[in-house]
């Protein structure tokens, strides 16, 4: 079906069903981690062996969801926007930067957005990495573990940093909740958040194909 004409398609249900999926399995990964490593949640939960078999599980399902998702052409053209860095986002990032009010030049995804997406991809490849280190115990030598260790634990403390700010933004704009929700958006809110992708009818931009109207 058709949405009113005063909305704008944004996502697909596949879109939509592998960021529930990824969000499921991320905070599950990171209540999980937090009842392993904290004492009082630790005592407070207790049956360590099961919560350590499920933040493992989670962690090795944690990509599947996006690898599914990748089937889909509408999935593979917004990993290509998120994957590229073009003029309009360089200036999106100056002005945020500099604090100026106004409207922001960005396609269907900000500089901000982009970042966290590549953050989050890049986290869950170290993730996944030292995590088969320590739990496949056979794999490489005990110094390499204890170093995944390491790394494994300060990057779960910064995932968690980063997840929490990513929810507080998500808290902030009401409108791009209901879009990950439903699949559409307010067009007025996609004409002051994302105006050049807004903008259906613009020719396509020699700068980047985030800039190039389309879903």
């Amino acid at each position: 079906m058709n949405p009113p004409p005063d909305r704008r398609p944004r996502f697909t249900p596949a879109q939509r069903r592998a960021h529930r999926a990824t969000a499921a399995l991320m905070l599950t990964c990171l209540a999980t981690a937090a009842c392993l490593y904290l004492p009082p949640l630790a005592q407070l939960v207790g049956r360590r062996r099961l919560v350590a078999t499920v933040h493992e599980w989670s962690g090795l399902l944690l990509p599947v969801p996006l690898l599914l998702a990748l089937a889909t052409r509408a999935m593979r053209r917004d990993a290509a926007r998120l994957g590229r860095f073009t003029t309009a986002d360089r200036t999106w990032l100056r002005t945020v930067r500099r604090r100026r009010a106004g409207p922001r030049p960005a396609g269907k995804f900000n500089a901000g957005q982009k970042l966290y997406a590549q953050w989050t991809l890049g986290t869950m490849l170290v993730m996944l990495g030292t995590g088969l280190l320590m739990w496949c115990t056979g794999l490489a030598p005990a110094v390499w573990r204890t170093g995944a260790t390491f790394v494994h634990d300060w990057f779960a403390f910064a995932v968690a940093a980063v997840v929490l700010g990513h929810l507080r933004m998500a808290y902030l704009d009401p409108e791009a909740r209901r879009g990950m929700r439903t699949g559409t958006v307010d067009r007025a809110w996609a004409e002051r958040e994302h105006p050049q992708w807004a903008e259906r009818d613009r020719p396509a931009v020699r700068d980047g194909a985030d800039l190039t109207p389309g879903r």
